[in-house]
């Protein structure tokens, strides 16, 4: 059941920047997303229609979708929380818009203050209004296999929100294990769940590494079927609620994975590696990349080729 081929969503240079303290320059960000697409990632989640007040470091994403060099055939997707980050999304030329929710009552009220069925029905609009523009839509669950303020997450409240992202019209839904705290049993259980309310080959995984557990739980989702997931390359991007934890899962350690069991991905690790050396000097911080530091160090010493 495990699948041939996959494909991998960077969301590096939206999700792994986005909680940067000091400012990335558009730059370096148009430098990371050019580079990331020329390397194959077919899927880039290059920044986020939301308000400067809110997200400082996403304040220049006109910008940086102005300045990208667009690659036949990959998609370039835009966060758009509301009709006004949908009206940027749409004069940028984003091929893609990404809505979001949580599957945790607690989580909703805690972050936007209204309950998971209020949340949902705010996108309906911004939901509309991509359908009717030609825009791919895609839905992202957040805190699917766990909450940090209410614990446990129902698989029966996994599956409720996968329904309502459905009934908008999402072309691909996410399940996010937003805080890392999933395991590949409990990653099986809400994957199958979810299956059968929405078709599995546009179901992904967004696992994040906080407990260690993000590549245990993609070899998990692989044998549920799934074919899409998504990644960070160096390890960009942090756990809000674990301080100083590990959050997205590196790309490279993700396809070393695949490149490993024979599925093809389609993109170079070789450059990948580099590009995680690039934005790891650029924001001054150590890769979280395992495979990423180990391939690098070999290539700069001339130890072995990247496999």
């Amino acid at each position: 059941m495990i699948p041939a081929k996959v494909k991998i969503v960077e969301v590096g240079p939206r999700d792994g920047l986005q909680n940067e303290k000091e400012f990335v320059p558009t730059e370096t960000k148009i430098e990371l997303v050019n580079r990331l697409a020329r390397a194959g990632i077919v899927n880039v989640e290059a920044t986020s229609f939301v308000s400067p007040k809110w997200v400082p470091q996403m304040s220049d994403a006109a910008a940086v979708m102005a300045g990208i060099e667009r690659r036949a055939g990959t998609i370039y997707s835009v966060l758009t929380p509301n009709i006004r980050g949908f009206e940027g999304a749409l004069e940028a030329k984003a091929d893609e818009i990404v809505i979001f929710g949580a599957a945790s009552e607690a989580f909703s009220q805690k972050n936007i203050n209204c309950s998971i069925a209020e949340s949902v029905a705010r996108f309906e609009p911004v939901a509309k209004a991509a359908k009717d523009a030609g825009m791919r839509l895609r839905g992202s669950i957040s805190c699917a296999l766990g909450c940090p303020y209410q614990g446990e997450v129902s698989v029966a409240s996994v599956v409720d929100v996968v329904e309502r992202m459905k009934a908008l019209g999402c072309d691909e839904i996410d399940i996010a294990d937003t805080i890392g705290v999933g395991t590949p049993k409990r990653t099986r259980e809400v994957l199958a769940a979810a299956s059968k309310v929405f078709p599995r080959e546009r179901l992904s995984g967004h696992f994040h590494d906080t407990y260690g557990q993000a590549i245990g739980n993609i070899y998990a989702a692989l044998l549920e079927g799934i074919e899409i997931f998504h990644a960070s390359v160096a390890g960009l991007g942090g756990c809000p609620y674990a301080k100083g934890a590990t959050g997205n899962v590196a790309t490279e350690d993700v396809v070393y994975l695949m490149n490993g069991l024979g599925i093809e991905t389609g993109i170079d690790l070789d450059q990948l590696v580099d590009i995680g050396d690039f934005i790891s000097r650029a924001i001054n911080k150590p890769s979280s990349s395992r495979a990423g530091r180990a391939l690098f160090t070999k290539k700069r010493d001339g130890v072995a080729a990247c496999a």
